[in-house]
């Protein structure tokens, strides 16, 4: 942007509250509810097609094949863009850049639930996958400023809760209601949500300023910061694992004879993942490195399952479990880990983790697809283990920075003045944004939200 709006006047960084304030302090729910629906929308809106791809090709007069691309243009338009779009808004007040890209997804959400033309449908996945990406790159450092240090771990967790809902819960709610009425009304009922969750947004959510332009930190050098490199590692080979079979997971069981429990077994599986979460958002503060070492263990516990004893029903369903405990509280760690470790930097190191999940995801619908064409379904199994071993070896080697035995959290913490709607304030002190010690949250909040990425 040539103009920057009000950057927030430097403050110094709160203290630890003690343990009667924490008592007396707690999480602005309507406001993180909000954020957890975008979360909610976005993330079944990029998956919504996999499940009406017979009904979509045949109005879009392409082959299944050809309209499951519209799932990978959704992700591809997010990792393109994450990045430059993070810069190019680095000066926009929060809450106006939240309502934008979420005004902008409606509006192409729409495009795509009444476009007949499939090059046009792809066009308009494509600007709804810039457009989530927007908001995703916003979400979880938006939540992180809302809340008092010692809660912030539980503000990203509760934000973060849509993912799970949404693979779990909302693709088979979307499947049903595109069976039933049609895909285009699942697509319109998204639109409809949206339309509520911006009223939703401008009513409950607390606003924050943008970065001005002396304080916006650059990419390639928040990739030299100790720690940021191993989190974005981990990222992008966890996703990677977990989209391969994921993203197939309804060829899979139906090569396992299971085809009719497909549902069941992605409902055992949500309900896991917000059990990890709700563990996660009490535990995060204290043991980030421990979840995240727990988290991906227990991922290549159930794919081992999988790989060699996916012959016993019961333990496809355990393996579900594991798989679940595993991943969803994934998304809450990986976006903690990646703000503290970018410091001052976190909204550029959020950044490029949205980038490198959603390429993640990009590419693990291809090598998906080559490994069912050439060795079959049953590898699934076997390249998710693979990939889950170089992920342990770095968390547990990155114990100084990235996964620390002990997290910094003085060096991160957002002091509690700044969940002060900025909106209520005077100009010239529009919400205190902390300095040096607090700037890991605050900072990336401030200026792309620390999601951004």
């Amino acid at each position: 942007m040539s103009t920057a709006p009000d950057t927030a006047a430097a403050s110094p960084a709160a203290p630890e509250p003690r343990s009667g304030d924490r008592a007396q302090q707690k999480l602005p729910l309507l406001a993180l509810l909000a954020l957890a629906t975008a979360v909610f929308i976005t993330s079944l809106t990029e998956t919504l097609p996999a499940g009406l791809l017979p009904a979509m090709s045949a109005d879009l007069r392409v082959s299944e094949s050809a309209t499951g691309q519209t799932v990978t243009v959704y992700a591809i338009g997010t990792a393109l863009t994450a990045i430059p779009l993070t810069a190019a808004t680095a000066a926009w007040r929060r809450k106006r850049l939240l309502l934008a890209s979420m005004a902008g997804f409606a509006l192409a959400n729409t495009v795509t639930a009444l476009s007949s033309v499939y090059e046009l449908t792809m066009a308009a996945r494509f600007v709804a996958g810039v457009a989530a990406g927007l908001a995703w790159a916003l979400l979880a450092g938006y939540a992180r400023r809302m809340a008092p240090a010692h809660l912030q771990g539980k503000a990203i967790a509760v934000a973060m809760a849509g993912i799970p809902v949404a693979l779990s819960l909302g693709v088979p709610a979307g499947t049903f209601l595109g069976d039933a009425l049609g895909w285009r009304v699942a697509f319109l009922s998204m639109t409809g949500l949206t339309v509520l969750l911006l009223l939703w947004i401008s009513a409950a959510v607390p606003d924050f300023p943008g970065q001005g332009r002396g304080e916006r930190p650059k990419m390639l050098r928040t990739l030299r910061i100790p720690g940021v490199s191993p989190v974005l590692f981990v990222t992008l080979v966890f996703v990677l694992a977990h989209t391969i079979l994921y993203a197939y997971i309804a060829t899979y069981l139906e090569d396992l004879g299971l085809g009719g429990s497909t549902g069941l077994i992605l409902l055992v599986f949500g309900a896991a993942s917000l059990a990890s979460i709700w563990i996660t958002g009490v535990l995060i503060h204290d043991r980030l490195r421990g979840l995240t070492v727990a988290g991906a263990l227990l991922v290549a516990v159930a794919a081992a399952l999988l790989a060699v004893l996916s012959d016993t029903t019961a333990l496809v369903y355990a393996a579900a479990v594991l798989w679940g405990l595993g991943w969803g509280g994934m998304p809450t760690l990986l976006q903690t880990a990646a703000g503290d470790a970018g410091g001052a930097s976190a909204d550029a190191a959020q950044a490029m983790l949205v980038t490198l999940w959603n390429a993640a995801m990009a590419g693990g619908g291809i090598v998906g697809g080559i490994l069912l064409d050439t060795t079959g379904s049953g590898s699934f199994p076997w390249a998710v283990l693979l990939l889950l071993l170089p992920v342990i070896a770095v968390v547990l080697y990155a114990r100084g920075a990235g996964f620390p035995t002990r997290r910094n959290v003085n060096a991160t913490a957002t002091p509690t003045t700044t969940a002060t709607p900025a909106t209520t304030a005077p100009k010239s002190t529009a919400t205190a944004v902390p300095t040096a010690a607090a700037t890991a949250a605050a900072t990336a909040a401030a200026g792309s939200e620390e999601d951004r990425a």
